[in-house]
């Protein structure tokens, strides 16, 4: 057994939650399936296991490891589809998770996601959905936006806008339409299609088109075109579902009828008043001066105030207020002398009634008799403003016909004719719009009035009256106007009767208009049934009318006929929930039973059970039982049987015996019926209840009741036996009925009663009974009942007697509450869910709804002025709450909670109190839904805190406690952080918070919520008051206890300052805070940079597809041109043929191909993809090509590509350019499947791609993700010879394109829908293996895909998999059962069938056995030559042309091609290359997956080898050195190419890793080539530049890896190659070189930003130097050198001096240094320099430049060995001797450290010199030159040398051990003249100028040269540096360097003076170095120390002690590059 087998075995023996959280992900991966498998086999949705399943899910769909995430869905869908709405308690939780880190991962991924969500809106999470989905469209990567788009328009279009309420889509639309991503906009419009198909098209346009732009208005207005009929849900809701089995059994007993399904059919009415979110206009309009205005004097200005008022009242809603002032305000405005007032005073009024609806019908009735007077004005605008107020007010339901009969009454009898007529005609109108039932009502009152008005002397008044008749008589018919239409003369009637008939004719019409558009729509539907799921963006499609009615009409429409054909016996009863008075039976005598019975039953059966003899009905019975229970189907005479039973013997026989038999037969038949009608429960119910009573009978009949409610389920039993039990006189019934009920709520559970009804029952019936054993036996009840639902239900038996509640007590204490443990022992067939919905909240217990009590003028009342009234509306409430049972539902306390939280903030304190108790208990009450009904108001209540009362903050606390009861604390974290972060809230609040918070987590164990709380409570640790900090501090750490010190250490960052300063100190006084802190840091830095990579990337091309997208395409109207006739050939086109076929002038494929998308999957294009792909034809293809391959017509299409065949030899590389348009037409025809135009296309094409490999092209990335998802789809066209067409190209394109490259396409066939073409793709699979098994070798764990077509139903489908299978079984042998993944037994006896048959099959045909070929597959790597590796290894750039593929694939070495050496050595891994050689050839020539092989073969060699180095095994790899770097140098690009498709990094880091162990060795690295080095060099430079690799799979690793060789390379290899590559490295590179084309960027700036990079490593070579000199051939050196120079030329030289280039600097500087290091010997290493050539060389010039300042400056070093300390050189060069003795400098030098160690900061640089010094001259005196001073001052001397030779001894510097006190004393012992800085013209005390140049953006190599580029001092004076970041700190090597120095006789102040005559000197010749005179230092400038400004710039942490040679300030250093280049001019002779 494996390990990996151990460690799963014994990870299923630990709890879930450590499976699912387990570090390792196999563990975890295995955990979900289980998980998964567990969930499908619980059928019970009541299941406990489900509960303790869901909160697993937030954290295991968020896994970072993508299969375990995957499988964590699966696992998720599968609980879902076991649970029921009782999983929604999670849903919150879960879609934010899924939001978070599903929807950007794979697409399988995604899909599972989208799955899940609509899983959750079955189970009624939809406002959790709805708010996981308004995160994710906020996402900043459009991938996941598009994926949340399509999941709501799914939900929409299955579930309906009943469900998926539209009101919130809209308000998420907006934000969508402006997003930059062209695919969220196509989705965005999609969505807002489906909504018009849902709720009209009006709606969508009122509110969403003014919020969009204009070219978005127009692109929906021509898709709405598209948008036709209605919609209908395809899928329903869980609880819904559970109805239908039992609706269905409803219907088949009643018998057939006329069905009711066609009403469902009407399409669903969306108000769009219900869509808007409402408007306060109250606010406004009082700022906007109304009333002043409408008192005004002058009419304008009150037109003005209320045309203000008109047009706030214009929108569509208004937030409902009081506006009865506003009334009667408007009511004298109506009567307004000016017209125009009036007008616009009316005109408000319709406003307001249109916005406030029914809120405004108390307003209406007061303003109606006003407006209808006003109808006396004849002013047409006056007159049309009346009608349109008049009719919305009846229309927005503001007034009805039955309100309004006296108005109307009064206004008929009004004087004016007008007014009359004018008011009739508005009743007419009203009457047409109300519906039948309001007519009925209403008729009688309106009849009287018409008929009145008939007889007015006006005409038209009378017409009127006949109209408002009419209408009455359309609604209701004539028959309740007979009586009073007697009265009328036949005139009259004649007319009325005309009226009514010409109008209902009409109506005839318009309803079979409306019968045939129905059926054809619903024929429509049909045809397009099989679509199942779209995307939003399919609705835009412009080919077809978007479907807008279901796929399961056709079903529904097949059901209403069958009905119609019945026999009208009755109607479907039932459509949605089963009422009681549908199941009530109706009456059958005997006769009518008999008849039905037929032969069912022997008749003498019958004839027996009516016998007056006991025993012969005894018999009767019991043969009745036995033919019974022989039935084989009983399920269709169950209520015959039943009804016969209950006749004869019926319920009145008194023989026991013969009851007992009736009720087992009648049990027998509810337990073995599938469908047991609920008639029949009832037709037995009152017998069985009485059989009860009998304890004779009793166990029968309660075994036949629960079999009735396993039947049935318990609901309905319950509530008839509630009824029976209360109405019989046998008081045994009631209470042995209830001691039966005691067993059944033990038996079902609560879940399907009523339980409200069951306590009341309990309560008014039980408890109340006079019977002792009643009340006994509801005392067991109700205990029972506690068992379930636990204390709570106390609540609502608080009003019993005290001697029953101390008796309730008692049963209390024997049921204790079980909680979720307390599961069901029996379940229901058919679920009664009605019964189900009707149980209360989450434990069970009912919830009451109150918003029926919490009216207007409650709401008013708290918003009263009057503190008394707005007191006692509390106190309302809190009685509201207890007459409830303090359990009430959430529903419409909405606008309760608003109204409290403006209490909130009263004047009065003690209301503020009462409010904040009041909420207390609104949140007691309504339990966990508080959360979304309260709006938010806890962040009002915490600010109650700020009070400085603490009987306030108390309350409030109160209050939190309260609501913590009912909500979990982690939803109130972020109200915390928030309120704790404001100022408003005080100390006292703050202290009492976080108190209060102390408290709360001390209860727990673990909350990782609570680390949102870290950021407060540090912050509060240093608040000014003590009390905060001090609660504060209690509170970190309660957070630090249930987050844990890693959980808190990670969210450090978030912190700064004091307040960071002293939660560390707290964590360290926890212990081990700083490695944990450092770890945090590290890992969130590299999850932020890693996640800032992920997101950078797509963004990278979302601009561009923006912009892509918005380009404005051609109408495809361009066919129509090409469709002309054209059979004569015009002049005009003769001219177009002798164009080029094709114009690639201005074609930039480059660009087109970065913005496609890379997919494996095939996907239709798009409508505006098509218009792009128009455009570009129509560009880069002449007219009549084009023309031609646009027609529509195919063999336009043919015509065109006859033309293109006919070209074909002579366009190639033309159509290299073109490829990917051309390639995407291709797609196109294949999507027509026209078979003429796909022959001809398929004859094409094979020519076409060998057409492009004689061009030596190979198809891009891009290009084949365009064209073979297509072909792989279609490859199972059903025509035989297509496929076979479509196979042989397939073919092709594997020999040409890749293996490798091609086989993820073809595995993503292999699920597709099409049988034929996974058959085809299987195949494909099974010619892969045999003849590309090797370049497929890295990809055999997609076998398992294969695999698992073996358990497909398509028997041809299995026998290609099965076949291919066996391929890979002879190529692989036993090996491919690793492959093949989980199966099942049948699975895996069949693939052993096949794969005996095979090996049987290779013995006949003499193959060998299964797994031989392996061992030849990978010789085959090796025979089959350089060419056929490269082709299946290399990978072409994804972004680069066929340029760049070509000039990097074949930039080489020779040296690859060397001879092989025979190494007798093996390697004895299982897989692999056989030896050295064989894996050597394997990295060269092998793919990049396959070379990984080879590589670890090599590491292996390595690293044993390296162990044993003086064996021969060293001996040998050495000799193969240089071939093995220089494999891997050319397959280092290889493998960064194949990453950068998508692949894997593995192969990446195998090849870093094993260039590492290489140049690990010196040995083996000074063994490598200089040619070698040269490409590995530029390799690894190159691809640290690239700006692709920090985007590509572990990118950060892989830079930190390219960092780390670079460095080690420059340590280890050669020194003399490093330099002579580095410096030709200086020059311009070859752009054929680079890996990627310069998207951004010039040529000429990527070969700067190379060439920086390349002096940074000559800097690293350059400052060890001085300790390499004798080590490096200097001749080679002095040679690249000069052959840069000369190259250059002087001109060049002195252009780019005068520019600052920095190579040309960093060469001078290499030569300076060698010649500052050898002195004049350097002159004897010009051996390959030609001296003799003229004009003289350059560097000949330089070094006697050079020589000459150094001499100058006294800084030329010995040419004799190192440690010397004389001057040699120096000393012959040195114009002036030195001027003091030894001895004088010494005492000196002293004098100046004694200042030091006297100035507190420089004391400890002092203390080390003088260390220096007593180690360089033991025989002084130090103590002599201190005689003067004090005592103390000494012993600091003293003490102080000892600590400097402890941390000497520990190898520390003194910059890393800072003396904390300073001296006591310092003398003044300081020579006259300061020191000063010598001169240097080296680049490295410049080149601080590197930082300030524009770096690579991914290049850190490394982070050293940043600090070492500033340091001002030289390379030469001192030894090798201390240094710990960068390079050493990069390879983990920590060097303890020595540091020499030599201070002789004079050295000091003869520089001293030489830098004082050189500063003359240099002022004499220029006199604007006056203004810049040398800034004395004090030599320790490198720590610094110094006063300087420019020196301090760049302190390092190093600390170079040189030996008597000081840097020097910035300014002389320029000083003097001025006077060098005055010397090699000659304008200044030499010093």
């Amino acid at each position: 057994m494996s390990e990996d087998e151990k460690l799963l075995k014994e990870a299923k023996k630990l709890p879930w939650e450590d499976r699912l959280m387990h570090k390792n992900w196999k563990v975890r991966n295995d955990a979900n399936i289980d998980l998964a498998a567990v969930c499908d086999s619980i059928t019970d949705p009541k299941d406990h296991r489900l509960r303790e399943f869901g909160p697993f899910f937030k954290k295991t769909v968020a896994d970072s490891n993508a299969p375990v995430q995957e499988k964590a869905l699966d696992a998720l869908i599968a609980y879902l589809k076991a649970a029921d709405a009782d999983a929604g308690r999670y849903a919150k939780e879960v879609c934010d998770a899924i939001v978070a880190k599903c929807l950007t991962g794979r697409p399988k991924t995604v899909e599972k996601a989208q799955a899940a969500f609509m899983l959750w809106v079955e189970l009624e999470a939809v406002e959790a959905f709805l708010d996981a989905m308004e995160k994710a469209i906020k996402n900043k990567v459009a991938k996941a936006v598009v994926p949340a788009i399509d999941v709501m328009f799914q939900a929409l279009s299955e579930f309906g806008s009943k469900i998926v309420p539209p009101k919130r889509i809209l308000k998420m639309l907006p934000e969508l339409f402006d997003h930059q991503d062209q695919n969220v906009r196509a989705s965005s419009k999609g969505l807002t299609l489906e909504l018009c198909r849902w709720i009209g098209k009006d709606p969508v346009k009122s509110i969403l088109f003014e919020k969009m732009r204009d070219t978005m208005k127009k692109e929906l207005e021509a898709e709405l075109v598209n948008v036709t009929g209605t919609a209908k849900p395809t899928r329903k809701i869980r609880s819904e579902q559970d109805k239908e089995p039992e609706q269905e059994a409803v219907s088949e007993v009643v018998g057939s009828g006329p069905s009711e399904e066609p009403a469902a059919d009407i399409p669903e009415v969306i108000d769009e008043y219900e869509l808007v979110d409402p408007v306060d206009i109250l606010t406004p309009l009082e700022k906007s001066g109304f009333w002043d205005g409408v008192k005004a004097s002058k009419w304008s200005e009150r037109k003005e105030a209320v045309s203000e008022l008109t047009k706030l009242a214009s929108t569509k809603r208004i937030a409902h207020g009081d506006f009865t002032e506003i009334c009667r305000t408007l009511k004298k405005l109506i009567t307004d002398v000016n017209i125009a007032v009036a007008v616009e005073a009316i005109q408000s009024i319709g406003n307001l009634a249109s916005g406030l609806r029914t809120h405004f019908s108390g307003n209406s009735r007061f303003l109606l008799p006003v407006l209808l007077e006003k109808l006396k004005e004849k002013k047409p605008t006056l007159m049309e403003a009346l009608t349109q107020t008049l009719q919305a007010m009846h229309k927005s339901g503001c007034l009805n016909l039955a309100d309004i009969v006296e108005d109307v009454k009064t206004a008929t009898k009004n004087k004016v004719p007008l007014v009359r007529s004018l008011t009739l005609n508005w009743v007419t109108f009203c009457i047409e719009t109300s519906n039948k039932v309001v007519i009925l009502k209403v008729h009688k009152e309106y009849v009287p009035i018409c008929m009145e008005c008939l007889n007015d002397g006006t005409p038209d008044v009378r017409d009127a009256a006949f109209s408002a008749l009419a209408a009455i008589a359309k609604l209701v018919g004539m028959r309740p106007l007979e009586k009073s239409l007697e009265k009328l003369d036949d005139v009259r009637k004649k007319k009325l009767s005309e009226m009514i008939g010409g109008s209902g004719g009409g109506q005839s019409t318009v309803s079979i208009t409306v019968q045939s558009s129905g059926g054809s729509v619903s024929c429509t539907e049909t045809s397009d049934g099989s679509l199942v799921r779209r995307s939003a963006a399919s609705m835009l499609s412009g080919k077809k009318t978007v479907q807008t009615i279901p796929a399961n009409k056709k079903g529904a429409s097949v059901k209403s006929g069958v009905n119609k054909k019945g026999d009208g016996g009755g109607q479907s009863k039932s459509s949605k929930v089963v009422e009681p008075e549908d199941i009530e039976p109706a009456e059958m005598s005997l006769e009518e039973i008999e008849n039905k019975l037929g032969s069912l039953i022997q008749v003498d059966t019958v004839v027996q059970l009516k016998s007056a003899v006991w025993k012969e009905r005894l018999e009767a019975i019991v043969s009745f039982k036995e033919q019974v229970e022989a039935l084989q189907a009983v399920d269709p005479s169950v209520e015959i049987l039943i009804r016969l039973l209950c006749v004869v013997p019926g319920w009145s026989e008194k023989n026991v015996q013969v009851q007992q038999q009736v009720i087992d037969v009648i049990t027998h038949i509810a337990s073995t019926a599938s469908k047991f009608p609920k008639k029949c429960v009832v037709l037995c119910l009152l017998g069985i209840s009485e059989r009860v009573a009998d304890i004779k009978t009793r166990a029968q009949a309660m075994k036949c009741l629960t079999s009735f409610c396993e039947a049935v389920g318990p609901g309905l039993i319950f509530e008839r036996l509630y009824k029976i039990m209360k109405e019989h006189k046998n008081p045994k019934v009631l209470s042995e009925g209830i001691l039966w009920m005691v067993s059944a709520v033990e038996d079902f559970g609560l879940s399907y009663l009523k339980l409200k009804d069951l306590i009341d029952f309990c309560k008014d019936i039980g408890l109340q009974s006079s019977a002792a054993a009643t009340r006994n036996a509801t005392i067991k009840l109700i205990g029972v009942l506690h068992r379930f639902v636990g204390p709570d239900i106390k609540a609502f038996l608080s009003d019993v007697k005290p001697a029953l509640l101390s008796a309730l007590d008692a049963e209390y204490e024997k049921n204790p509450f079980e909680g979720t443990s307390a599961v069901p022992k029996k379940t229901v067939k058919v679920s009664d869910s009605a019964s189900s919905l009707a149980a209360g909240g989450l434990d069970g217990l009912p919830r009451e709804d109150i918003s029926e009590k919490i009216t207007p003028s409650l709401l008013k009342a708290l918003e009263c002025s009057d503190w008394k009234l707005r007191l006692e509306s509390i106190e309302t409430v809190n009685k509201i709450l207890e007459e409830a049972n303090k359990r009430i539902q959430p529903t419409g306390t909405g606008e309760l909670f608003g109204a409290l939280r403006n209490r909130l903030h009263d004047s009065n304190k003690n209301l503020i109190m009462a409010t904040l108790s009041t909420i207390g208990g609104l949140a007691s009450a309504m339990g966990p839904a508080v959360e979304k009904s309260s709006k938010g108001i806890l962040s009002d209540i915490l600010k109650c805190l700020g009070d400085n009362k603490k009987h306030m903050r108390e309350c409030t606390l109160t209050t939190l406690d309260s609501w913590l009861a009912a909500v979990h604390l982690d939803k109130m974290v972020p109200y915390f952080t928030a309120a704790l972060t404001d100022a408003k809230l005080g100390a006292e609040g703050r202290r009492d918070l976080f108190d209060w918070l102390s408290r709360q987590l001390a209860g727990l164990a673990d909350f990782s919520e609570a680390i949102h709380l870290l950021k407060p409570s540090a912050f509060a640790m240093t608040d000014k008051s003590a009390d905060v900090r001090k609660a504060a501090e209690t509170c970190f750490g309660e957070i630090l206890r249930v987050c844990g010190q890693e959980m808190v250490t990670k969210n450090l960052k978030d912190i700064q300052g004091p307040a960071l300063a002293i939660v560390v100190e707290r964590l360290k006084q926890r212990g081990t805070f700083q490695e944990n802190f450092e770890l945090g840091r590290t890992v969130s830095t590299g999850l932020s940079s890693k996640s800032n990579s992920k997101i950078g990337k797509p963004n990278g091309h979302g601009d561009r597809g923006s912009r892509h997208g918005s380009r404005v395409a051609p109408s495809r109207t361009i066919p129509v041109k090409g469709s002309r006739q054209d059979t004569v050939v015009s002049v005009q086109e003769i001219n177009m043929q002798s164009q080029a076929l094709l114009n690639v002038k201005d074609s930039n494929k480059d660009d087109r191909e970065r913005i496609i998308v890379r997919r494996f999957k095939f996907e239709e294009l798009r409508l505006e993809q098509i218009q792009d792909l128009e455009n570009d034809i129509a560009k880069y293809f002449r007219e009549d090509l084009y023309r031609r391959l646009l027609n529509t017509d195919f063999k336009k299409q043919v015509d065109g590509i006859e033309i293109l065949q006919k070209a074909l030899p002579s366009i190639g590389k033309e159509l290299i350019e073109v490829l990917d348009i051309l390639l995407k037409w291709f797609v196109l025809r294949f999507c027509e499947s026209n078979t003429s135009c796909l022959l001809k296309v398929l004859e094409f094409l094979p020519e076409l791609f060998d057409t492009l490999r004689n061009e030596g092209y190979t198809m891009t990335e891009a290009e084949a993700s365009i064209f073979l998802p297509c072909l792989i789809e279609k490859s199972g066209h059903n025509i035989e010879k297509v496929r076979e067409k479509m196979k042989e190209l397939m073919k092709q394109l594997i020999h040409t394109y890749s293996a490798a490259k091609t086989f993820p396409y073809i595995l993503e066939g292999l699920r597709s829908r099409n049988n034929r073409t996974r058959i085809e793709c299987a195949d494909l699979v099974g010619f892969l293996l045999d003849n590309h098994g090797s370049e497929i070798a890295g990809q055999l764990k997609s076998l398992q895909i294969v695999a698992s077509l073996t358990a497909e139903r398509d028997g041809e489908t299995r026998k290609a998999a099965l076949n291919a299978l066996a391929i890979g079984y002879k190529i692989l042998g036993d090996d491919i059962w690793r492959y093949v993944g989980k199966l099942t037994e049948a699975q895996r006896s069949m693939l052993d069938d096949r794969f005996k048959w095979k090996a049987r099959d290779m013995e006949k045909r003499r193959e060998g056995r299964p797994g031989e070929a392996r061992a030849a597959l990978r010789r085959s790597v090796r025979d089959n030559g350089f060419d056929s590796a490269e082709q299946s290894g290399e990978v072409s750039r994804s972004i680069s042309g066929p340029i760049f593929n070509s000039s990097r694939e074949n930039y080489g070495h020779p040296e690859v091609q060397m001879e092989r050496h025979p190494m007798p050595r093996t390697y004895s891994g299982p897989v692999g290359p056989a030896d050295w050689n064989e894996a050597l050839d394997i990295i060269s020539r092998g793919s990049p997956e396959q070379s990984v092989e080879g590589m670890k073969v090599v590491c292996h060699e390595l690293a044993q080898a390296t162990t044993d180095p003086e064996s021969s095994g060293m001996d040998d790899i050495v000799k193969d050195a240089d071939r093995l770097v220089s494999c891997l140098a050319n397959k280092v690009a290889k493998t960064f190419d194949f990453s950068l498709t998508g692949a894997s990094s593995r192969a990446c880091k195998y090849v870093l890793n094993t260039l590492m162990q290489t140049f690990q060795n010196k040995r083996l690295a000074h063994a490598v080539k200089e040619s070698t080095l040269d490409g590995l060099i530029t390799e690894l430079l190159l691809w640290l530049l690239d700006e692709r690799v920090p985007r590509m799979d572990d990118g950060s690793q892989l830079l930190r890896a390219l960092n780390v060789l670079m460095l080690k390379i420059l340590d280890n290899a050669d020194r003399t190659s490093s330099f002579v590559v580095l410096i030709n490295l200086l020059r311009p590179v070859d752009p054929s070189r680079w890996p990627s084309p310069a998207a951004n960027e010039s040529l000429t700036l990527r070969n700067q930003k190379f060439s920086d990079l390349v002096v940074k490593c000559l800097i690293k070579l350059t400052k060890v130097l001085q300790n390499t000199i004798y080590d490096v051939d200097l001749d080679r050196i002095l040679q690249s050198i000069h052959i840069y120079l000369q190259e250059l030329g002087m001109e060049e030289i002195r252009r780019r001096a005068g520019a600052d280039d920095k190579p040309l600097r960093m060469v001078k500087t290499v030569l300076h240094e060698l010649v500052k290091l050898r002195g004049t010997a350097i002159k004897g290493h010009l051996s390959m320099v030609p001296i003799d050539m003229q004009p003289q060389p350059i560097i000949l010039a330089y070094i006697d430049l050079n020589l000459q300042t150094l001499a100058a400056a006294r800084m030329l070093t010995p040419s004799g060995p190192a440690g010397q300390t004389h001057w040699g050189d120096s000393a012959a060069n040195s114009p002036a001797p030195a001027t003091h003795s030894s001895d004088a400098q010494l005492k000196q030098e002293l004098a100046a450290i004694f200042k030091k160690i006297g100035d507190k900061q420089t004391c400890t640089i002092g203390l080390y010199e003088l260390y220096r010094i007593t180690q360089l001259y033991p025989q002084v005196d130090i103590f002599a030159q201190l005689q003067n001073a004090s005592e103390a001052f000494r012993t600091y001397i003293r003490d102080g040398l000892a600590q400097m030779e402890k941390n000497a001894a520990a190898g520390r510097t003194p910059s890393s051990v800072p003396l904390s006190t300073p001296p006591p004393v310092a003398l003044d012992l300081s020579p006259k003249n300061g020191p000063v800085s010598p001169v240097n013209t080296n680049l490295l005390n410049d080149s601080r100028s590197l930082n300030t140049k524009i770096e690579p953006t991914n290049f850190s190599l490394p982070p050293s040269y940043a600090e070492e580029d500033r340091l001002t001092n030289t390379i030469s004076a001192r030894g090798p540096l201390s240094d710990q970041s960068g390079l050493q700190q990069n390879l983990g090597e920590i060097r303890s360097d020595r540091l020499h120095s030599g201070v002789s006789s004079g050295t000091l102040d003869a520089i001293r003076e030489r830098m004082k005559s050189i500063q003359l000197a240099a002022a004499a010749v220029n006199p604007d170095s006056k203004s810049r005179p040398l800034v004395p230092m004090n030599g320790n400038v490198t720590h610094g120390l110094s006063s300087h400004p420019s020196v301090t710039e760049g302190v390092g942490t190093e600390n170079p002690m040189h030996g008597g040679i000081l840097p020097m300030d910035e300014k002389a250093l320029s000083g003097l590059q001025a006077r060098m280049e005055r010397l090699k001019t000659g304008s200044l002779d030499p010093l």
